[in-house]
């Protein structure tokens, strides 16, 4: 296993199997720019990898996945700023993550609320520990979901239990967050950590092309990364793709062929 420690962000590579740790346990994993900023980064190094096929997001704090975004780096924040540096940038690194070709789990132990909660749903499963909590609770203190939770937390869940979750601002527990669909697994044991690498070494024991062709087809359905790029792909690989190429650097007019 190699490890790579970035601002409050960990990387762990054991194999075929990445794992995003946050690193930030006295302060919950509170998320901060420079948090987000490391996880842009390493989400961009992912985007390139050819050798690793399953993503993990952990923490280090058994108590807390992520209590959500730092109040006290965004709470004073005029509001230009708030939505030019902190919506719009949390908003775009959490759609990168959503949309890496790589199948992603999230490890959840102990809290995910606010932007923590919706640092899960970014993520494609979710297996969460006994003693974990979820909520989205800005309506508590006169904000909204703004990095995706509205229209991720109703595509798990459905729309009637999304509106009770952020109109109330209730916590759950693992069993109730499981029964509506927001997890798909909550271990027996204290920990999520050991059950996801499973989970992860299963999904990477797989073939590596099927799994991301699959993954871009479901999130097709659900507004994330166009089916056409697929069709893309696989136009640049047939022979008419590679003839039109070969054609356009030859400076003549390309030969095709029946597919």
């Amino acid at each position: 296993m190699t490890t790579k420690t970035s601002a409050y962000l960990e990387i762990r590579t054991d194999g075929p199997v990445a794992s995003l740790v946050l690193n930030r346990p006295d302060k919950l994993n509170a998320l901060t720019i420079p948090t987000l900023d490391a996880l842009d980064q390493a989400c961009g190094e992912l985007e390139r990898s050819r050798d690793i096929r399953v993503v993990i997001l952990s923490s280090t704090n058994a108590k807390a996945f992520c209590a959500g975004a730092d109040i006290s780096e965004w709470g004073t924040l005029p509001p230009t700023d708030m939505w030019r540096l902190w919506t719009r940038v949390g908003h775009r690194i959490f759609d990168r993550l959503a949309q890496l070709p790589q199948p992603t789990i999230a490890a959840i132990d102990g809290l995910a609320l606010g932007g923590g909660l919706e640092l899960a749903l970014a993520c494609d499963l979710r297996v969460a520990g006994p003693a974990s909590r979820f909520g989205l609770p800005e309506t508590k203190i006169g904000a909204v979901p703004g990095w995706g939770g509205t229209i991720r937390l109703q595509g798990a869940v459905g729309v009637p239990q999304a509106k009770r979750l952020i109109f109330t601002g209730a916590q759950i527990d693992a069993a109730e967050a499981l029964r509506i669909g927001l997890v798909q697994e909550v271990v027996a044991s204290e920990s999520a950590q050991t059950r996801v690498m499973e989970l992860a070494n299963e999904i990477a024991g797989n073939a590596p092309f099927a799994v991301r062709l699959t993954k871009q087809l479901l999130d097709a359905k659900t507004g994330g990364v166009p089916a056409e790029t697929i069709a893309a792909g696989l136009a640049a690989l047939l022979e008419d793709g590679q003839e039109g190429v070969r054609a356009f650097k030859e400076k003549r007019k390309p030969v095709f062929k029946d597919a």
